[in-house]
């Protein structure tokens, strides 16, 4: 039953693997899976839509069984909240197998093996990112167990996937992934989402250091901010949801997140889906690679492991970085010139409007998304909006409350929620594109202006002040569609 306009919503559980659901019949076919992954612009809570997965018996314990013996990489943070983000760059790193992560886990006591110089009580670890095609490289028929057709997307499975596994306090910063939107489906354990909208970035301090291609970091610890030194913070407006094992969440483009284990073990699996505006995505992170590798490299050649994400293989040439900007303009023309799904808008010539528009990415530059979608917005948006309900539900805007004091899956401080018959949906759900980004106009120029002052209030200005003018998500939308415009003239 749908929860009142007001109410707190608990996510009800999937059924069991092997149960009946409504006689067998997921609540939507995998044609509207899609339909409402590629149109809705919230994030949302898929339920009783995998399970008959065999996915869903991967614990922790299991995949120790089927990996017996592989190690792996984990990431090794500490429990303490601190006001500065936990990057990547500062964490330690232990190889080990999913055997010696469990018993550690269990066993808090005289532990030896690759655990033993991380005290339980003070440290996480996390085995993120670790893609399939690496992991199951001999045992590839273990990709079936991951149906991502349900959604309406016919032969993905675990080979476009990842997997996750932490204790309790593992997160990842909080960032946006710059290509796809993405799929996440929770297998053991529970994982909390902090959640802001594409709108909300310049409130997000976004910065490219550590460098990881098609990750934007925040500079912002988002559950123990520094409002001193990140005021435009508070600004932001925060969306949380709690991912219980059997849904799937659906986080939209450019959405940004943070995400924390809640459970003592939790394993997850995603998959980022490909959308058309990753073409000119791609130009875009070629710009942001060049840059920073140029400046960083001539900084301190010597300490790359400083700047560059452990994810990321090796710093790349000037020359190699060269050639692979242009091959992203070169890709994303081939593109152009097959599909009419791509489309860039000329920039504005009128003097005025140039003045009017200074540095509003969302002004000068728009990607127009047809693809297969011949709906009007409107009847997409309706379409879509009708689909919430017991089986779909909108992740919300939190309340102002610290995330650990709140008790639901679902807060908000908004009256809007899903009503009785599924008629009203909120101020932000299915909203039109152009109305989304056009929050944002002022908090462009505003989030740019505060990194100013802050870099005024030091005694110099530093290689990162620069690189987070030059590389700010906004500016290299500008400089790609220059760099595209001047070449198809």
């Amino acid at each position: 039953m749908a929860t009142p306009p007001g109410a707190t919503a608990d996510a009800r559980p999937a059924a069991a693997a092997g149960e009946e659901e409504g006689g067998c019949v997921k609540p939507f076919t995998p044609e509207k899976a899609k339909e409402i992954v590629m149109s809705l612009q919230q994030p949302a809570i898929f339920c009783n839509m995998v399970f008959d997965w065999p996915a869903r018996h991967w614990t922790a314990k299991y995949l120790s069984e089927v990996l017996h013996g592989k190690q792996i990489r984990f990431r090794m943070g500490m429990k303490s909240t601190d006001t500065v983000p936990q990057f990547e760059t500062t964490c330690s790193y232990v190889e080990a197998t999913i055997e010696e992560f469990l018993a550690w886990n269990c066993d808090h006591s005289g532990i030896s093996g690759p655990f033993r110089d991380y005290d339980h009580s003070k440290f996480w670890a996390y085995a993120d990112y670790k893609y399939f095609v690496s992991l199951f490289e001999d045992k590839t028929d273990i990709f079936q167990d991951v149906i991502w057709s349900d959604f309406g997307f016919p032969g993905r499975n675990g080979r476009e996937s990842t997997l996750w596994i932490g204790s309790l306090g593992a997160h990842t910063p909080c960032h946006l992934d710059s290509y796809g939107c993405n799929l996440v489906f929770q297998v053991q354990g529970r994982k909390r989402w902090h959640l802001f909208p594409p709108e909300d970035t310049p409130f997000l301090y976004p910065t490219r250091i550590p460098y990881e291609e098609s990750s934007v970091f925040s500079k912002v610890s988002v559950v123990n901010p520094d409002l001193k030194r990140f005021p435009q913070f508070q600004k932001a407006r925060r969306h949380v949801v709690t991912l219980s094992p059997g849904q799937v969440l659906f986080v939209p483009r450019h959405w940004w997140h943070y995400v924390e284990c809640t459970d003592p073990v939790t394993v997850s699996i995603n998959s980022w889906i490909e959308l058309e505006e990753d073409h000119q995505a791609r130009v875009e992170e070629a710009i942001t690679r060049m840059l920073v590798c140029a400046l960083k490299s001539a900084e301190d050649p010597h300490n790359t492991r400083a700047w560059l994400n452990p994810t990321e293989v090796e710093e790349t040439s000037h020359a190699v970085n060269c050639r692979y900007l242009n091959r992203a303009i070169s890709a994303f023309f081939d593109h152009s010139g097959t599909s009419k799904g791509v489309k860039t808008q000329e920039l504005k010539t009128n003097g005025e409007d140039m003045k009017k528009d200074e540095l509003n990415v969302y002004h000068l530059m728009e990607v127009e998304q047809t693809g297969s979608q011949n709906l009007t917005l409107e009847t997409v948006k309706q379409e879509v909006a009708s689909s919430f309900g017991p089986d779909l539900l909108p992740v919300l805007p939190s309340s102002e409350k610290p995330p650990s004091e709140r008790g639901g899956i679902f807060e908000s401080d908004d009256k809007d929620f899903v009503g009785k018959g599924g008629e009203h949906f909120g101020k932000l759900h299915c909203t039109k594109r152009q109305q989304r980004m056009s929050k944002s106009e002022n908090a462009t120029v505003g989030q740019i202006a505060s990194n100013h002052a802050m870099a005024h209030s030091q005694t110099f200005i530093s290689t990162d002040d620069v690189l987070d003018c030059l590389v700010n998500p906004q500016v290299t939308k500008i400089v790609a569609q220059l760099l595209i415009q001047g070449r198809s003239l």
